[in-house]
């Protein structure tokens, strides 16, 4: 069973390895901060620079300098480019055209991982990629769903939510209620179809029945708990309070819940 948690949404003493990688979508100065501080190296894809400059004042700057801005950058303003190449930024013009500014990134980080002597050992949390257009959206489900076959964990953070991809199995996933909404979903995506079960949430799916489902509050789907793009998924569903929520899926599968205030 592969245990889940969101601690790089708190201040935490873990020495958990993570890596930040800043897209180019507006996101929340308190968000910012909390992701910057829980990873130790940072990158902006293109215009996530943009971004990432616009939100800061000139003392606020010097303090949140990325390692790395890469990508076509056909986005990155010529001031924005100016400023953090005065401040050694390293900024990497990539012309691929078959890969995205996201893409690119997580290259830079994988080189930098095997240099360090292991791919994967840096949890990824992507800020941004889940708001916005829909392609640019899609996009990052997709790259997620494939980065599950090299990548222990990664995570795509904006202001109103998180999601990652559960690959098939069990999974654990610890619920800090204090910095989590309640809605959440379970979204069939890059599959034909899923069994899915489990508990923790107000509306449960359970329909392995050769497998003791670990139920505590039900208001089961049972006989359609079979999901997909074309039948039932299961969005806007609802954590319950106090508890941490167990799935079991057959076929990898997109978590998303609703992200609550950021603390400090």
């Amino acid at each position: 069973m592969k245990t889940w948690n969101v601690e790089f949404l708190k201040p935490s003493t873990t020495k958990v390895r993570r890596a930040l990688i800043v897209l180019n979508q507006p996101f929340s100065f308190a968000l910012l901060h909390r992701l910057w501080r829980s990873s130790e190296w940072h990158c902006c894809a293109d215009g996530g620079a943009n971004r990432l400059y616009d939100l800061l004042d000139n003392t606020q700057r010097l303090l949140y300098l990325p390692h790395l801005i890469k990508g076509d950058l056909d986005s990155l303003r010529d001031d924005v480019a100016e400023y953090y190449g005065a401040k050694g930024v390293h900024i990497v013009h990539d012309r691929d055209q078959n890969s995205t500014d996201l893409m690119k990134s997580v290259v830079s980080l994988e080189q930098r991982e095997r240099l360090e002597g292991g791919l994967g050992t840096y949890e990824l949390l992507i800020l941004g990629g889940l708001t916005g257009r829909l392609d640019q959206t899609f996009h990052t489900l997709s790259v997620l769903h494939k980065l599950r076959k090299t990548r222990d964990k990664a995570f795509a953070v904006t202001d109103d939510n998180v999601g990652w991809v559960l690959d098939s199995g069990e999974h654990m996933i610890k619920i800090d209620h204090s910095r989590l909404g309640k809605t959440c979903g379970l979204l069939p995506v890059g599959i034909e179809s899923t069994v899915l079960t489990t508990s923790g949430l107000e509306w449960n799916l359970c329909m392995d029945t050769s497998y003791p489902c670990p139920l505590t509050r039900v208001e089961s789907l049972a006989a359609d708990s079979l999901s997909s793009i074309d039948g039932l998924v299961s969005t806007s569903n609802h954590l319950v309070p106090g508890q941490n929520v167990w799935i079991k899926t057959t076929k990898p599968i997109w978590w998303t819940v609703e992200l609550g205030q950021i603390l400090d």
